[in-house]
């Protein structure tokens, strides 16, 4: 799945959020930030190296309601869920740490036995 950036869209509110199944990752971010055009190419490695995350792009801005029920304070700003449950969040994350992230709300990957 890749994520769409579109700086138009109307994002969800925190209960629609509260509702989704599965594991999350929203990013918070604005289409001009530097920070964010950085980490563009490292957040759709991890789309790829993580298959089942559904992204969840808000264009973040001052006063954004979203954004500030997140504390949201610096871009990109990631947050984890999974089933509706707030599990981390990261701010200007490096790969690793956003790897981390993305592992904190997958399930395990079942091991193969040859």
């Amino acid at each position: 799945m890749t994520a769409t950036f579109d700086p138009n869209a109307i994002p969800p509110t925190r209960e629609e959020l509260a509702q989704r199944p599965g594991p999350v990752v929203i990013q918070f971010g604005a289409s001009w930030c530097g920070h964010c055009k950085r980490f563009a190419p490292d957040f759709a490695a991890l789309l790829k190296e993580f298959p089942q995350v559904q992204p969840i792009w808000v264009e973040d801005g001052p006063g954004q309601p979203l954004g500030r029920s997140f504390r949201v304070k610096l871009w990109p700003t990631l947050v984890f869920q999974r089933d509706g449950q707030l599990l981390g969040q990261v701010s200007r994350p490096g790969f690793e740490d956003a790897r981390a992230g993305f592992q904190s709300i997958t399930p395990p990957a079942e091991s193969a036995e040859n």
